[in-house]
This record gives structure tokens, sequence and C-alpha cells, in this order.
């Protein structure tokens, strides 16, 4: 997994510059007398045996950079610690600001990012004090705000202050939120006392991005239908995916128009392909069969193509479409 970072950034991806996004992801086991912990799988409503994933991703540029299946209940909070020092180790700093919501880590953990200079961004659950603290406020003291997106509620009312939490050293800042379409105004904490709240608001909304990359591994690479009684082997599994996903954003960032396909798309319209091989001491030659979206890969280049591959004895491999 390091190596694929360090690759990636060479290319100028996952820099980590705008932080990360983290979750939790449970993959549910589909066998029986499996020695696995009970996690709750949402899209079974339940608590269920499975295995615990946690994923991290790349804001700026939306690809996964880090995977771990090996999680147990007892380490799941700390685990946000582990993408640090994974991080530290990758690019020789502590990451950017992590995003994440309130269920990934205690109040303890957050303390100790606020201790190793680490920024953070998630969510505070709604305590009765709080809100009547809240619905006691003047009206000038909630500020309305524009957000650039699609859809309703536009215009948040935020109103921002430093506070103290009980586990947490440091004071940390709490932006409270409302006129977003819930009863009870939404609570933001984090560490970051200088970047505007509004900002920080609109970076909060944006955390969806890594739920639908993981929306996008479950349906192109059956990420869900991993299933082992052992942890170790999804985590292999969940390494290669992550792996994969990067492969298919690369082959996308070189095809016009497909910067931000899903993988299950990339897979339908190049990759699920017929072909004839013609294999020769210095080539690799794939005649690919006709298909409709053979334009795309001419116009990004891949019939001048000629790619040296070590392992075939640098045999060069050269893809040959038919007339159009």
């Amino acid at each position: 997994m390091t190596g694929l970072v360090v690759r990636l950034r060479e290319l100028g991806m996952a820099t980590g510059e705008a932080g990360f996004n983290l979750d939790f992801h449970a993959i549910r086991h589909h066998g029986e007398d499996a020695p696995l912990e009970k996690h709750y799988v949402p899209k079974r409503s339940q608590r269920t045996r499975s295995v615990l994933t946690f994923f991290a991703q790349d804001h700026a540029s939306t690809e996964m950079v880090y995977a771990n299946a090996d999680i147990t209940k007892n380490e799941a909070a700390r685990e946000v610690l582990s993408f640090a020092d994974y991080g530290a180790q990758v690019a020789g700093t502590d990451p950017g600001l992590l995003v994440f919501d309130s269920q990934l880590t205690t109040y303890t953990v957050l303390d100790e990012l606020c201790t190793r200079g680490i920024r953070w961004l998630t969510l505070r659950q709604r305590g009765h004090t709080v809100l009547d603290h809240l619905a006691a406020l003047p009206a000038s003291a909630w500020t309305t705000v524009r957000i650039s997106r699609s859809g309703h509620y536009r215009h948040p009312q935020l109103h921002d202050e430093l506070i103290r939490i009980k586990g947490i050293g440091q004071q940390i800042r709490q932006i409270a939120v409302r006129n977003i379409g819930r009863d009870e105004p939404t609570l933001l904490i984090t560490n970051d006392l200088t970047t505007p709240a509004k900002a920080l608001f609109a970076r909060y909304a944006e955390r969806m991005l890594i739920e639908n990359e993981l929306d996008a591994y479950i349906g192109g690479f059956h990420l869900d239908a991993l299933t082992s009684g052992l942890p170790l082997n999804v985590d292999l599994d969940t390494t290669l995916t992550v792996i994969a996903g990067n492969c298919y954003r690369l082959l996308a960032h070189q095809l016009p128009r497909y910067e931000h396909a899903t993988p299950d798309r990339i897979w339908r319209h190049f990759l699920d392909a017929t072909g004839t091989l013609h294999i020769t001491d210095t080539t690799v030659t794939v005649d690919l069969a006709p298909r409709t979206y053979h334009p795309v890969l001419i116009d990004a280049g891949y019939a001048d193509r000629a790619v040296p591959i070590p392992w075939w004895n640098n045999r060069e491999l050269r893809f040959r479409f038919p007339p159009r």
C-alpha cells in the first residue's frame, strides 16, 4: 500500500493537500461458525458477524489511499492514529485535515490528535444541555451564509464558538448549523481554529465522497461479496481492491469525458472486451473486436502506443483497432 501511494504521489495524485476522508465499512460474513465479532451492517439493518474495514480517501483527487480489515472492536477507535502514522511514513509529515463521522473514534483519541498537531473535523452528538444553550441564543448570534451547491438549503445559519469537552485537553471549536432541513442544529467540532466556519461546513458536507467511492467499489469490485472467517484474508482483498481502483482511475484520467467514471462503467465500456492475441518474439499485439467505445481509446492514443512489459522479456504491448 505504501508503494502504491508513493507512486501515486510521483504522478501528482494522492498528495493529501486537501486532507483525507475516513470511514469504516462492515463486510458481512456469509458462512457459519466464524470467529468474527458482530458489527452493524447498514444494508442488513442489524448487527451480524462481519469484518470491520477502514478506508481513507484523498479528498482532492478522490483516490483511496489506505485500507485495513484486520481491526477488532477494541482497536477500532485508534485506527485513525494508525492511519496518521501511515501518512507520516509515506509523506514524511503528519496528514492534513482528517474528516470523519462521530462514530469513528473517541474524545480521548481526538485529544491525542490535538497533541500531535493533526487537524480533524467531525460531528458531535446533540445533548439536551447543548441544544438548550443554542435555543437560548439571540438571532444576532447566528450568521447566514451562502453555500455553492445544488438543491435546497443553500443558506444555512452558523454559530461559531470555542468550547471545552471532557476528554480533550484544549479548547476546540464548535460550529452549530441550522436551516439545513433538520429539526435540531447539526454540531461540528474541530481543532482547526483558523479556517472560516463556512468553509469547514462545506468541507464536511463533501465527506460523502468516501461513501460514494465505497458504493463504487461495492458495485464495481463486489467489495461486499468478500467473505472469510479470517479478517486477514479480507485485509488482503481490500488492499488489492484499493490497488485495482487506482489502476482504473489512472486509465480513466486518460480517457476524454471518463475522468470521473466509476469502475463498473470503465469495465463495461472498455475492459470487458474480446479480441485476438498475436505474439512474436518482440511484440504482443491485441486485435480488438469492434465496439462502440473504441473511438475514445483511439482518441486517447492507444492505437499508437507501444508499451514494453518487463515480465514479458520487454515485448511491446500494442493495440490494433478495426477501421472506423
